[in-house]
């Protein structure tokens, strides 16, 4: 059934505030995912602050016509076409869609078509790269591990010390 001019008008307000709030927005194709699958990859973006959006690509073209993109024009895209809105982390979203399609065995069911980071269009080859990135909280754990490193080997040597005066005055004591 067609939608109104109003809410057409409805539609395209609420991509504007997606749009505006989102860090990031990646572009999938999802001719051939079942409902079921569909829910699953909405409950998992949740988790991780994102948002799965379907409308028509005409829709998603004036949404974001406003933007000034170079290179990005969704008409072009083949197929259904979602956005999916990365609110906090700008690499979630790539990162959740593809491990969805890896876990689920889904690679010809969703596909990636481009993605916006940073106010530019990435192509294909370019999201499939940001989403095999560490998430932001493996990044910060590798960090600490990395600052921690030093100070944990200055601990071990100053108890390497300690350890060889203990032996030293045992070795004393068992000599007398």
């Amino acid at each position: 059934m067609a939608k109104s001019k109003a809410q057409k008008q409805e539609i395209l307000t609420a991509l504007a505030d997606k749009i505006d709030r989102a860090k990031s927005v990646v572009f999938t194709k999802f001719d051939a995912l079942e409902v079921k699958d569909n829910e699953a990859l909405r409950n998992k973006l949740r988790e991780n602050n994102s948002e799965y959006f379907v409308a028509k690509k005409t829709l998603l073209d004036i949404a974001f016509r406003d933007k000034k993109i170079e290179n990005l024009n969704i008409k072009d895209f083949d197929g259904k076409v979602s956005a999916v809105f990365g609110y906090e982390d700008e690499v979630a979203p790539a990162k959740v869609v593809n491990d969805f399609r890896e876990d689920n065995r889904k690679e010809d069911n969703i596909s990636f078509v481009g993605a916006i980071l940073e106010g530019k269009f990435l192509k294909i080859e370019e999201v499939e790269a940001l989403a095999k990135l560490p998430s932001k909280q493996e990044l910060y754990a590798k960090m600490v591990g990395s600052l921690n490193a030093p100070v944990s080997g200055f601990v071990n040597v100053l108890a390497g010390n300690l350890r060889g005066l203990v032996n030293v005055l045992k070795a004393i004591e068992e000599k007398k």
